[in-house]
């Protein structure tokens, strides 16, 4: 019996995985959706192309969210001695929507390739892959890499409050986050507005 492509490519995949190759490690979430054998295949083998940009990945989170008609990825990636990548896509199939988030992923890198080799990111990323050849597959220009211009510099006096209040201050302020002191612990927060037109609070860690 011949086995179609995508029966071919899975056999493969199985394979290299059975027989102990590097294969992206990933925490795979559902949200709204049960993540079957399937999907699990269909992340890890889309995410393994990644490979080609990265060194040693040491966690990569996926969640994948079924809204409505169409699917939502979120994916945040920590890189072994590298900056932490992170992007969201949707589209009406979830293999559209993981093949937009890879996309995202290495745009991010190029688009700050300079500045990440300054900060000697070498054994994280496989820059000789970020080449014309690959500006050229994703339409990039000489201004994805151009320096960061930092046009003002404020500076904030904090204050203790709690979260709501913070909200408040947020909102009358007209602006999209705010920063301040937890009035129970003195730590740092950061109170911020999502897309979704809720809120969304960064506890900082050391």
């Amino acid at each position: 019996m011949k086995l179609n492509t995508f029966a071919q490519t899975k056999l493969g995949y199985l394979y290299k995985k059975k027989r102990g190759d590097d294969i992206m490690k990933i925490n795979l979430k559902g949200k709204n959706i049960n993540i079957t054998d399937d999907i699990r295949y269909e992340a890890e083998r889309k995410y393994d192309r990644l490979d080609k940009y990265f060194f040693n990945e040491k966690e990569v989170n996926l969640l994948i969210s079924k809204e409505g008609n169409g699917y939502k990825t979120e994916v945040t990636m920590f890189l072994d001695k590298g900056p932490i990548l992170r992007a969201e896509a949707s589209d009406e199939t979830y293999q559209n929507a993981i093949d937009k988030t890879i996309d995202a992923l290495v745009r991010q890198i190029r688009k700050h390739k300079t500045r990440l080799i300054k900060d000697r990111h070498e054994d994280s990323i496989k820059f000789e892959n970020f080449n014309e050849s690959f500006d050229d597959e994703y339409s990039i220009d000489d201004s994805y890499d151009s320096e960061i211009n930092i046009a003002r510099t404020k500076k904030i006096s904090l204050k203790p409050m709690s979260t709501e209040e913070a909200i408040m201050q947020m909102e009358l302020l007209g602006h999209d986050f705010f920063v301040y002191y937890d009035q129970e612990d003195l730590e740092v927060r950061v109170v911020y507005k999502r897309r979704k037109g809720d809120y969304g609070l960064i506890v900082p860690s050391r």
